[in-house]
C-alpha cells in the first residue's frame, strides 16, 4: 500500500496510530502497522513529527524518551529508519531543541536502547542546538553506566555546550562524584573554563560537594579566578558552603586569602534567606580576626575602606576586642557584614545586591522603612551601575511604598521622586537592550511593559505624599520627561490610556490596596504635564474610548469614571473621534450613566459635522486639501 492509495485524512489518522503505539509501547501493533506497506510510505510515517504537549517528536525519538526498548529494536532491525532525526523534548523543566533519540535515551537513563541505537551507528556525539552532547544529557543525570557505554562507543568528554560548559562541569554541579571520577581518570581537564570563567571546581563549590571538590583536586584542580576575581574557595564562602571552605584553606598558602575565605563566609551567614546563622557568622568572623593576628610579627591589620551610608555607615570592626563587643549586636553584625560583603566581592560582582535587598525586606517586616529604603536604593544603584535590570527592583519599591501607604506610614515624595527617575532611566535602557538583540526581544519588551506599569504605579503613590510647591514643580518636570520618552504599550496604549482604564493590570503584592485604575489625579497630572488626551492606539482608541469601554459588571469606583471623564472633556477631548471600527466614545459607553454626561457636553462644530459627512459619503479628499486637515478628517 502506498500513500496514493489513503485520502489526506486517513494518512493523517495513520500518522497518529504510528505515534500513539512508539509512545505507548506496542511494538506489536506498531509492526503490523507498517510491515505490509511500501518503503517511501513507511518513511514518510517514520518521520513525520507530532506535537504533544510541548514535545515535537518522531515515533523513534519517542519512543527512546519514553524507554520503549522492544518498539525502538523493531524500528531498527526491520525498517530503514534515519537515526539522526532530531527533535524538541522536555527533560527535568528544560526545552531541548535538536535532540535525537540517543541524547533522549541517554538523559532518561535507558541504557539498553543507547546501546542498541549506538550498536545500529547512531552519531555518539550528535549534539543538540545549544551544542548539548548525549554524554553531557548522561551526565545531568548522574547515570554512570549510561556515561561508561557513551566513552566506550566514543563520546568525546571534552565537547563543550554554547556556554563552554563541559561535561565534567556539570556532573560537578549536580553533585555526581562517581561520574566526575570516571571523567577524570579518563582524561577530562578540571581547568576548562565556562564563559563565565568557571571551572568544574568552582561548580562543584557553590553546591557544597565536598567529596568533588576533594576529587578535583586529587586531579590537580587549581583554584582559577573566575571573570569575576572569585576563587572555588571564594565561591564557597559567598555561598556559605562551610564544610568547602575549611578544606579549600587548607590548600591555598596566601594568608590573605583564607582571611579573605572566612571574613566572607562568616558575612554570607548573617545576611543568607537561605543559609541564615547569627552565630555561625560570628564564629568565621572571629576565626578571620585571629588569622590577621596569628602572626605578632606580620599582624595583618584592615586598611581604611570608605563606609556606606546605607549600611548605617557601619566602620569594619578592626580588633578580636571591637568584634567581640558586637557578639550579640545584630543589627551591627548584620550591617559589618554587608559591608565586608562589598568589600571583598566588589560593587560590581551580581551576587552582592542579593543579601541587601534580603535584609532591607527584614526591616519593612518590622516596619522599619527608612532602613530598607536604604538598604534596596543602594542594591539597585548597584545594578543600574553594572547595566543589569532594575525592573524587580523598581516593582519591590512600588510595593513597599504601597504597604507604607495602606497602613499609613509615611512616604517622603524625595524617595518615590528617585526612584522614578532610575524607573526613567530603565525605560530608555531598556529600548536599547531592544535594539541590539536579535533573540530576547519579545520577552525584553514584556520587561519594558512592566516597567510602564510600575512607572504609572509610581505615579499614583507619589500623589498620595506630601509635597510642597517646590517639590510639585519637581513632579510636572519629571512626568514632563516621562512622556518625552513616549513609553507605549504593545498596542500602543499611552500611560493616558492606562491611567484611565480599569482593565490596566495592576501587581497584587500591596500595590492593589492603594492603586486602581481609572485614577483621576493621575489622568489630570499626565494632561498638564503634555499626555496627548486624543492619542490614539493600534485600534484606533482614544483615552476616553478606553474609558468607557468598562463592562457593567466592572468593580469600579463610578465616582473616579465620572470625574475622569469631565477631566477629559475639559481637555478639549475630541468626543467624536472614531476608532477602526468606526465608533465614537459614546458608541463604546457601556454604561448609560456616562453616555449621558458625554451627550450632556458634546458639542459638535461644523468642521467636525463637514468632516463627518465627507467620511460617511465616501468623498474623495486625499491630495485635495491640506496634510492638517486630511488628518482631521481621518479622525472622524
Amino acid at each position: 500500500m502506498s500513500s496514493h492509495e489513503n485520502s489526506e485524512e486517513e494518512i493523517d489518522i495513520l500518522k497518529q496510530k504510528v505515534y500513539t503505539a512508539a509512545r505507548d509501547g506496542r511494538a506489536i501493533s506498531l509492526f503490523a502497522m507498517l510491515w505490509n506497506l511500501n518503503r517511501e510510505f513507511v518513511n514518510e510515517l517514520l518521520d513525520c513529527y507530532t506535537c504533544e504537549n510541548g514535545q515535537i517528536t518522531t515515533p523513534l525519538i519517542i519512543a527512546a524518551r519514553n524507554g520503549e526498548e522492544k518498539v525502538v529494536s523493531i524500528l531498527l532491525s526491520k525498517f530503514r529508519i534515519n537515526l539522526e532525526q532530531t527533535g524538541t523534548v522536555k527533560f527535568d523543566g528544560f526545552v531541548l531543541e535538536g535532540a535525537t533519540a540517543l541524547w533522549c535515551a541517554a538523559g532518561a537513563g535507558h541504557l539498553s536502547i543507547v546501546k542498541l541505537l549506538l550498536d545500529h551507528g547512531a552519531n555518539v556525539n550528535h549534539a543538540t542546538k545549544t551544542n548539548s552532547t548525549p554524554l553531557r544529557a548522561a551526565c545531568f543525570d548522574g547515570r554512570l553506566d549510561v556515561v561508561q557505554c557513551l566513552v566506550e562507543y566514543g563520546a568525546d568528554i571534552s565537547i563543550p555546550n554554547k556556554y563552554n560548559n563541559t561535561c565534567l562541569m556539570i556532573t560537578s554541579y549536580k553533585g555526581h562524584s562517581e561520574v566526575v571520577h570516571y571523567l577524570l581518570e579518563k582524561g577530562a581537564n578540571p581547568d576548562s573554563t565556562a564563559h563565565c570563567g568557571a571551572t568544574a571546581m568552582h561548580f562543584a563549590a557553590e553546591c557544597g560537594h565536598l567529596e568533588v571538590v576533594q576529587d578535583l583536586v586529587r586531579f590537580n584542580g587549581k583554584q582559577i579566578p573566575n571573570d569575576y576575581k572569585m576563587t572555588p574557595l571564594l565561591v564557597a564562602a559567598e555561598c556559605g558552603q562551610s564544610a568547602v571552605v575549611e578544606f579549600l584553606a587548607t590548600k591555598v598558602e596566601v594568608k590573605e586569602d583564607k582571611i579573605d575565605a572566612f571574613e566572607l563566609l562568616g558575612a554570607s551567614f548573617a545576611n543568607d534567606k537561605e543559609h541564615y546563622d547569627i552565630m555561625k557568622a560570628f564564629l568565621y568572623l572571629r576565626e578571620a580576626m585571629h588569622l590577621r593576628y596569628s602572626d605578632p610579627d606580620n599582624i595583618i591589620t584592615k586598611e581604611d575602606y570608605p563606609c556606606i551610608d546605607a549600611y548605617n555607615h557601619r566602620v569594619e570592626c578592626k580588633t578580636l576586642g571591637e568584634l567581640n563587643a558586637i557578639k550579640y549586636d545584630f543589627e551591627a553584625l548584620h550591617m559589618e557584614s554587608l559591608a565586608i560583603r562589598e568589600r571583598i566581592l566588589g560593587p560590581d560582582n551580581p551576587d552582592v545586591p542579593h543579601p541587601i535587598i534580603f535584609r532591607g525586606a527584614v526591616f519593612a517586616d518590622n516596619k522599619r522603612f527608612d532602613r530598607c529604603i536604604a538598604l534596596w536604593l543602594h542594591a539597585m544603584k548597584l545594578r543600574y551601575k553594572n547595566k543589569r535590570s532594575i525592573a524587580k527592583d523598581l516593582l519591590r519599591f512600588s510595593q513597599v511604598f504601597s504597604q507604607m501607604i495602606h497602613i499609613t506610614e509615611p512616604v517622603i515624595f524625595i524617595s518615590v521622586k528617585e526612584v522614578f527617575k532610575y524607573a526613567m532611566a530603565e525605560l530608555s535602557n531598556d529600548k536599547e537592550r531592544i535594539a541590539k538583540s536579535d533573540e530576547d526581544t519579545d520577552s525584553l519588551f514584556e520587561i519594558h511593559q512592566t516597567n510602564i506599569h510600575t512607572c504609572l504605579y509610581l505615579l499614583v503613590i507619589i500623589l498620595k505624599t506630601n509635597y510642597n510647591e517646590s517639590e510639585r514643580e519637581d513632579l510636572y518636570s519629571i512626568v514632563y520627561q516621562f512622556l518625552k520618552l513616549n513609553p507605549l504599550l504593545k498596542n500602543n496604549f499611552t500611560p493616558l490610556h492606562m491611567a484611565v482604564d480599569s482593565a490596566t493590570l495592576v501587581d497584587d503584592f500591596h500595590v492593589n490596596d492603594v492603586v486602581s485604575f481609572p485614577d483621576s489625579q493621575v489622568a489630570q497630572l499626565l494632561i498638564k504635564c503634555g499626555a496627548k488626551v486624543d492619542a490614539q492606539d493600534d485600534q484606533g482608541n482614544t483615552p476616553m474610548h478606553a474609558l468607557l469601554g468598562i463592562s457593567c459588571n466592572s468593580d469600579v469606583n463610578i465616582k473616579e469614571v465620572q470625574n475622569t471623564i469631565n477631566i477629559l472633556i475639559d481637555n478639549d477631548a475630541h468626543l467624536d473621534i472614531c476608532n477602526n471600527e468606526r465608533k465614537t466614545a459614546i458608541d463604546c459607553a457601556k454604561r448609560e450613566d456616562e453616555a449621558c454626561i458625554l451627550r450632556a457636553k458634546f458639542q459638535v462644530s461644523l468642521k467636525c459635522i463637514t468632516a463627518t459627512y465627507i467620511r460617511n459619503n465616501g468623498i474623495s479628499y486625499h491630495g485635495l486639501i491640506p496634510p492638517y486637515l486630511e488628518e482631521f478628517l481621518s479622525l472622524h
